[in-house]
């Protein structure tokens, strides 16, 4: 711990243990809007493989196979280089396995390859480890594999019999994994949990999903609804800024989830993913929570009797009137991506619906979407502007997910020559 406190001290922050919470970042300076707490390269990270991408920085441009394995993408010499050390020995597993066995290998099966053997090459000597990115940091992450359900528990052993198929290795016993199940972490399953419970999806400046990779010190700074930080990412590194004043001794906090949503639509989701009931103020009803949910995700009652909200209940069944607490309407289904259908849908959500309704604001950004693939700059930016008032009311004043939305408006403007208007939408996006 005092190696760890003395790792973040010059960044102005400090570790510290909370009850109910366990370790977490605090600041131990002021911290303002936009200023980054923090920054960190990858302990471990693999591009997706929707498009093929150099795996030294994600590019996916003049690409070239690894000449070997056939199943990894460089853009250069400089990249390969920077990868080879972990790559020879990944190169030589991926190498044993069949043409076909080898491009089912996914990325996260990938990620976990390279865990196993990021930990041997430093147990090894053979790469170098800080305190903020040796093995034994990463194993003390939480996993929460004691929390995972029976099903869970037997994806992760097949996952981890396929590691076990790629590596080869003596070493790793299955069969020791699966009799000491509930006796605490075994190495490969508790790695699953562990990279499911801190992972993080790299994206490039526009939010746009690249990769996946884990970040120890990121690791351990909380949740909240309230987020007083974001995690953007720079290429690989992960950088965490703040968005509002953070003052001396207050707790850096991000948002695990996207926090457009009522509170039992986030709390489910938290409970879901990552184990753990958020207790922020948002959550422990610090805002009205029946006018707020019904604002975000209801839709008006049109009984006679009363003219409450309609909220969707809590298994997804349908929705709940909120004045007489009956299951009133069964869940809509999925309508066609076709914009006249999206139309008729924006029409019954603006007659049902609050104006701030998250529903109506995600049928506008399809509409948006539609609209532009469509060459309709006109009506896009209409549309682009009636999502920016959704995304200021569910978002905060500098979140990235706003600013990426002004600057989709920006450069419409642009685009149809408003320049007054389009100066304007860029300089809030700055």
């Amino acid at each position: 711990m005092e190696e760890l406190q003395n790792a973040v001290k010059d960044g102005g922050l400090a570790v510290s243990n909370l009850p109910e919470k366990g370790r977490c970042l605090l600041t131990t300076k002021n911290f303002y809007p936009g200023e980054v707490i923090l920054r960190q390269e990858p302990y471990v990270c693999v591009p997706n493989n929707t498009v093929s991408r150099c795996d030294g920085c994600f590019a996916s441009e003049s690409l070239k196979k690894c000449s070997a394995c056939q199943a990894v993408w460089y853009c250069g010499s400089t990249c390969q280089k920077s990868e080879w050390k972990l790559h020879r020995l990944e190169c030589i597993a991926l190498s044993r396995l069949e043409k076909e066995k080898r491009k089912a290998v996914t990325p996260s099966i990938r990620l976990m390859v390279r865990l196993y053997l990021s930990r041997k090459l430093q147990n090894e000597m053979f790469i170098p480890a800080s305190v903020t990115d040796s093995c034994n940091f990463v194993e003390a992450l939480v996993s929460h594999l004691k929390d995972l359900d029976e099903k869970q528990l037997v994806l992760y052993a097949q996952m981890a019999s396929l590691v076990h198929l790629i590596l080869q290795w003596p070493e790793i016993n299955l069969k020791e994994i699966a009799e000491k199940l509930l006796q605490g972490p075994q190495l490969i399953l508790c790695c699953y949990s562990l990279l499911a419970c801190n992972a993080h999806t790299i994206c490039d400046c526009e939010l746009r999903p690249l990769g996946t990779g884990l970040y120890p010190i990121v690791s351990i700074i909380n949740h909240s609804c309230l987020p007083n930080a974001v995690l953007i990412f720079e290429g690989k590194s992960s950088v965490v800024r703040a968005v509002e004043h953070i003052p001396e001794g207050a707790e850096v906090s991000i948002a695990y989830i996207d926090i457009a949503g009522s509170t039992m639509t986030r709390q489910k989701t938290l409970k879901e993913q990552y184990f753990f009931t958020c207790t922020c103020p948002r959550c422990i009803k610090a805002y009205n929570d029946i006018q707020e949910s019904a604002i975000l995700e209801g839709y008006r009652c049109k009984d006679d009797r009363c003219n409450g909200f309609l909220l969707r209940d809590s298994e997804d069944k349908g929705f709940i009137c909120q004045t007489y607490k009956e299951l009133k309407y069964k869940s809509p289904g999925n309508h066609e991506e076709a914009i006249s259908q999206y139309k008729m849908i924006e029409k019954l959500q603006m007659e049902l619906c609050h104006p701030f309704s998250i529903s109506l604001m995600r049928t506008r950004e399809e509409l948006l979407k539609i609209l532009m693939e469509l060459g309709d700059w006109r009506e896009a930016l209409a549309y682009c502007r009636l999502t920016i008032l959704g995304y200021q009311r569910v978002y905060p004043e500098l979140h990235p997910l706003l600013g990426l939305q002004y600057y989709t408006c920006g450069k419409i403007e642009w685009l149809l020559g408003y320049t007054e208007d389009a100066i304007k939408s860029l300089t809030r996006v700055y």
